[in-house]
């Protein structure tokens, strides 16, 4: 939706933020904002877990992959 219509329609972008998920405003035809609703900023706003919890409950978890490391050499200390 361009700015110009969201302006003018601003009760209905409210509303189909609220009954459809997070709406597209864009501006010369490029992505301006996002319009969401009150509930699902606070969705994507809490965290659950941290980075941990994070990788243990990764779908990639059971891919199977494999990641090569570089050596680590011990660091010359000047002093």
């Amino acid at each position: 939706m361009a700015i110009k219509d969201a302006r003018a329609n601003f009760s209905t972008l409210v509303d189909k933020a609220i009954s459809g998920g997070p709406q597209i405003v864009t501006r010369n035809g490029k992505k301006a904002v996002v319009v969401v609703s009150i509930e699902e900023w606070v969705r994507r706003e809490r965290r659950c877990g941290d980075l941990v919890d994070f990788f243990a409950n990764s779908p990639l978890r059971e891919e199977g992959i494999e990641i090569e490391r570089q050596r680590d050499y011990p660091r010359e200390v000047e002093f």
